[in-house]
């Protein structure tokens, strides 16, 4: 029988040695850091991080994060660049090279091939005396005392540690560079974390709908309204000017309230002063003041006129939740 108490002590103890692990990193951050920081930051090419084994993957996630954080890079798998992709390497590039060892062969081999052109080379190493450590401009230092796995094999630990380093090294670079939401939003328009950056109210009202009525519109002109426009509300408007709201529920509340809807107005049951938004609020933005009112409508202004409707499903449709 599978003993889950036994599971969940072993979990706690791999996480555990993995947060030890990566709060000692902060005691190897050095002036090889910041000098590598400050190379990466001068440099006029790209980020070319290889590696090998379970580090090529870490360097992939590196590279990925630089990318989006505004510094160009690479990745260039340790075996391949000495079988023809060495060529990946132009003479601006910073290289960094990751291994926990810094002793493996193919490592040996790549290295000197790298040193005989003008780049500088980086290394996030576990081992500072290795091979890798001796012939780097820069170490990155990257130990760790043993690895989550039980046999202290399997590279755990010290893959997390590098991936640290290497969002460290980022966030400093991002830093430097001033990089800002907008950058962001730039480099990720298609995810949610940049639609969150960069889409505005208007540019979801304006796809919509636009229901609205006098505040004469007799009720049953009202309810046809809100039904085609399919948003569960309408505008009460006079000269563009946006007087009050009518939603689905108060429809239903005026049904309960009243035998006889003969002769009503949307200014009858209509709510004065509604919420609203200005066309150029950001989308995010607009969500909270949702939240806060408790409500799943705005009608959106724009040069205080009435604009349109931005509807919670719409934030949900954009991937905004």
């Amino acid at each position: 029988m599978i003993d889950k108490n036994s599971i969940i002590a072993d979990a706690k103890e791999a996480v555990e040695t993995e947060a030890k692990a990566i709060l000692e990193l902060s005691s190897f951050i050095d002036d090889d850091f910041a000098n590598a920081v400050e190379t990466i930051y001068r440099s006029k090419g790209r980020v070319i991080i290889t590696g090998i084994g379970k580090s090529a993957i870490i360097a992939t996630k590196i590279v990925a994060t630089l990318n989006s954080t505004g510094t160009p890079a690479i990745f260039m798998h340790a075996a391949d660049a000495i079988h023809g992709d060495l060529g990946t390497i132009l003479e601006d590039d910073v290289v960094i090279c990751i291994s926990k060892s810094g002793n493996t062969p193919e490592i040996k081999v790549l290295v000197p091939l790298i040193k005989n052109g003008p780049n500088k080379l980086i290394a996030i190493t576990a081992n500072k005396e290795s091979f890798l450590g001796q012939q780097a401009d820069f170490v990155l230092n990257a130990y760790v005392e043993k690895e989550a796995c039980p046999n202290n094999l399997a590279p755990t630990t010290s893959t997390t540690a590098q991936l640290v380093i290497g969002d460290a090294l980022s966030i400093c670079l991002l830093n430097l560079r001033g990089f800002s939401s907008k950058d962001f939003a730039k480099y990720h328009p298609g995810g949610a974390l940049g639609k969150k950056l960069y889409l505005r109210v208007e540019d979801i009202s304006s796809v919509n709908q636009k229901p609205q009525v006098s505040k004469d519109a007799d009720i049953r002109e009202v309810i046809v309204e809100i039904s085609e426009k399919m948003l569960g509300v309408a505008a009460v408007v006079e000269d563009g000017n946006i007087i009050g709201i009518i939603t689905d529920g108060d429809i239903r509340r005026m049904l309960k309230k009243y035998e006889n809807i003969n002769g009503l107005r949307a200014a009858d049951i209509m709510t004065s002063a509604p919420k609203a938004v200005e066309a150029e609020m950001m989308a995010v933005d607009a969500l909270e003041t949702m939240e806060a009112n408790g409500i799943s409508q705005l009608l959106v202004e724009q040069d205080g006129k009435y604009a349109g409707v931005i509807h919670l499903h719409d934030l949900i449709k954009e991937g905004i939740i």
